[in-house]
């Protein structure tokens, strides 16, 4: 098991290496696996490479992120943003724009609405978080699939075991109707994320319940 030295030493490496950031501008403090991110950036894009740098780090069960953004006091207003996230939408291929709703509030934006997939919600978020003045995203976007039918428990749980970075994880699927419930270990918050990811790729899931707990499994002492 890390130390909270070692995790934030190792947190700092992950960050200074991310081309876009100077590892001057994030903080990082530990405790029991729990990492506080701290500091200013210029962009929104920014914000959340420090936080998925983090969140690759093995040992990180949770990433707090307190980074605010300073836009050099360059001026946009929430018309702007929302003309141009409207257009972002408009021009993303993976996106139904017609069936979602845009809201910008002090350079926050909200996206609501109803799509079929989760590489879809997904896309809608990457397409407007890019925009100067964005100070955050929150994605409200549902997932309502057009396919009823029977969700392959089987199947999920064969992807998440052919995955590179989960074949030797203990993680159990439970579907119920269009509901799919993660329990079980992983040692890392990354791959979390992935089995997640996995059982959103299934046809007819509506909701995912990621239960699954980061524990970072001690190395095996050779005889």
């Amino acid at each position: 098991m890390k130390t909270n030295e070692v995790l934030q030493k190792n947190v700092q490496d992950a960050i200074a290496l991310e081309p876009l950031l100077e590892a001057a501008e994030i903080g990082v403090t530990v405790k029991d696996g729990i990492v506080t991110l701290t500091g200013t950036v210029d962009n929104y894009v920014k914000k959340l490479e420090a936080e998925n740098a983090a969140k690759k780090v093995t040992g990180v069960k949770a990433v707090v992120e307190k980074i605010e953004i300073d836009y050099n006091h360059s001026i946009r207003t929430d018309e702007d943003i929302a003309a141009e996230a409207l257009e972002a939408l408009k021009w993303s291929v993976s996106v139904p724009d017609d069936k979602l709703k845009i809201i910008v509030s002090q350079g926050w934006v909200y996206l609501q609405g109803v799509v079929e997939w989760n590489y879809q919600k997904h896309s809608a978020k990457k397409a407007v978080e890019t925009i100067p003045g964005v100070k955050g995203v929150i994605n409200s976007i549902q997932i309502k699939s057009a396919d009823f039918d029977k969700i392959e428990k089987q199947a999920i749980e064969s992807a998440i075991h052919r995955n590179s970075s989960l074949y030797d994880k203990a993680i159990e699927v439970a579907v119920t109707g269009s509901v799919v419930t993660l329990t079980g270990t992983v040692s890392a918050y990354f791959q979390k994320e992935e089995a997640e990811r996995i059982a959103w790729n299934s046809p007819g899931v509506w909701t995912v319940n990621n239960l699954l707990a980061v524990h970072q499994l001690l190395p095996q002492s050779v005889s």
